[in-house]
């Protein structure tokens, strides 16, 4: 089991996937400026620098191709990835299971996914999306089923505003009722390393008015 104690965490070493993407960005500034150590994963050497920059320890692997390497020597992984619509099931669901299989046989043992809103019911969401959602369920299925300790989030619509450090997490959220911050997303998912009450816990969130870390201590009971 993934330890929760904070005299664990300085020496963690977290992988995080995506991590150029928006929502990586800030989940590698936030890892960086903590006492673990950011595994920036990039797809070319002409990023790394700019990760450097963010606080991450670049490595060079492309979720489709080999990330065995990537995932050497980590304590967890972060998945952040994203195809931007380009290559769905290639990255959003193929490239998310190569990375579990890494991790299950390297023996990393705590894997956070960063899902969508809507996954759980791909063909009730948007046409254009609905390629993206069943990536995204297929991805957080397989997640589930494996042997590692999982937290899979799902975020409704991003915006690029300043996080407030507050929102409202669950099951079954309206996500006509609201949006949330990329900036709240990646510091969900970076509180959700090491926070026992979601671990194995799938949930929605969306801004809100209530701390994250207390936002998150309801989710199993909501």
């Amino acid at each position: 089991m993934w330890p929760s104690d904070e005299t664990t965490a300085v020496s963690q070493t977290i992988l995080i996937a995506g991590s150029h993407g928006q929502v990586g960005q800030h989940v590698t500034e936030l890892l960086g400026e903590s006492e673990r150590t950011a595994r920036a994963m990039i797809r070319t050497e002409s990023q790394a620098d700019e990760m450097t920059a963010r606080g991450g320890e670049p490595v060079v692997a492309d979720l489709t191709g080999d990330v065995e390497h990537a995932v050497e020597g980590c304590d967890a992984i972060v998945f952040a990835a994203g195809s931007g619509g380009d290559d769905v099931y290639g990255v959003d669901r193929d490239g998310a299971i190569s990375l579990i299989d890494a991790a299950s046989e390297a023996g990393v043992d705590r894997f956070v996914m960063l899902s969508s809103m809507g996954a759980d019911e791909p063909a009730a969401g948007p046409e254009p999306l609905r390629d993206y959602l069943i990536a995204k369920a297929e991805a957080d299925e397989y997640l589930r089923t494996s042997d590692l300790t999982e937290t899979i989030v799902r975020p409704g619509e991003l915006t690029t505003d300043p996080g407030t450090g507050e929102i409202r997490a669950g099951n079954g959220l309206d996500p006509d009722s609201g949006s949330i911050p990329r900036e709240d997303v990646a510091r969900t998912l970076v509180t959700a390393l090491d926070f026992e009450p979601v671990y194995g816990e799938t949930f929605e969130i969306l801004s809100g008015a209530t701390p994250i870390e207390d936002a998150l201590a309801t989710v199993g009971s909501s």
